[in-house]
């Protein structure tokens, strides 16, 4: 087993104590919450940030400081021979590029990964990391296998509510005044650097099964079909919505029998700019090492 520290941040899902179980570090996002500095799942909680969220608090997402971020690097390389950095997505942070700026200074013994991921399928690339360190994989070999690998994984978003992208300036007032009136629920999709527009739904049921098709979808065409191996993990993510969640893994269990199906709240990065109420199907492909 190589001597391998794998590191990623709190966009993974992957909170402080659950990083202990699975060994490995996760750096907390900041935000500013009405020109006060709080970090995730450190000093604000899943409850606290969506209590402020309701409140109409001004709350903008930032990076971990270069400072943070080396500290947390030092200290790992005095127990560990390398690190695996596994960042948010280049393209919805400028995190991943500041993390590859700092490793320069690290002569290869830190390797940030820009593999594009977010939520419980960056949670998966830290597994995915683990197991490649446990094959004996050094930390180059896993930042190319991960890269190699990154669009494997398939993310669909169902928003319960438009406020928060108007707010954001995503979509214009216009447009949210239209599609509240008519009740849609916008389903959006990461495939790759963005967060992009996928469907609209008319009603709740309606967005959950898109979401379980284009998985579908993705799974037949992109991942090789559904197999008897059942070469797929399968992920539901959500904001503040944890009982709907439930409800939804027993529906895509209906739909995926005798799969694995991994319940995690969505970041409080993406939340800020979805809202609360948001349900998440995801898909990754199985590694092969």
């Amino acid at each position: 087993m190589s001597n391998v520290a794998i590191v990623t941040d709190s966009n993974s899902g992957i909170t402080q104590a659950a990083a202990k179980e699975l060994g490995v570090y996760v750096l907390p996002m900041p935000f500013m919450i009405n020109e006060e500095t709080f970090y995730e799942d450190v000093s604000l909680t899943q409850e606290q940030f969506y209590e402020k969220l309701a409140s109409g608090a001004d709350i903008a997402t930032s990076q971990p400081s270069p400072e943070s971020v080396m500290e947390l690097w030092d200290r790992l390389l005095k127990e560990y021979d390398e690190i695996v950095h596994i960042p948010m997505s280049s393209g919805l942070s400028g995190s991943c590029q500041s993390a590859i700026m700092l490793a320069e200074e690290y002569e290869g013994k830190v390797q940030v990964v820009n593999n594009q991921r977010i939520s419980v399928t960056q949670r998966q690339s830290c597994l995915d990391a683990k197991l490649l360190a446990a094959k004996g994989r050094n930390a180059k070999e896993i930042r190319q296998f991960l890269e190699e690998d990154k669009f494997n994984s398939s993310i669909y978003i169902m928003l319960d509510t438009l406020y928060y992208l108007k707010k954001g300036g995503r979509i214009t007032p216009a447009a949210a005044a239209v599609g509240t009136m008519l009740r849609l629920k916008p389903v959006l999709q990461i495939q790759g650097e963005k967060l992009d527009a996928f469907a609209k739904a008319r009603t709740t049921s309606q967005g959950k099964s898109v979401m379980i098709n284009a998985i579908k979808n993705d799974i037949e065409n992109r991942f090789g079909g559904m197999t008897e191996e059942k070469h797929i993990w399968l992920e539901i993510a959500h904001t503040a919505n944890l009982e709907a969640a439930k409800q939804y893994k027993e529906e895509v269990l209906e739909q995926f029998p005798g799969y694995d199906v991994h319940i995690d709240a969505l970041s409080l990065s993406v939340a800020c700019h979805i809202g609360p109420g948001a349900l998440a199907l995801a898909c990754c492909k199985k590694i092969q090492v």
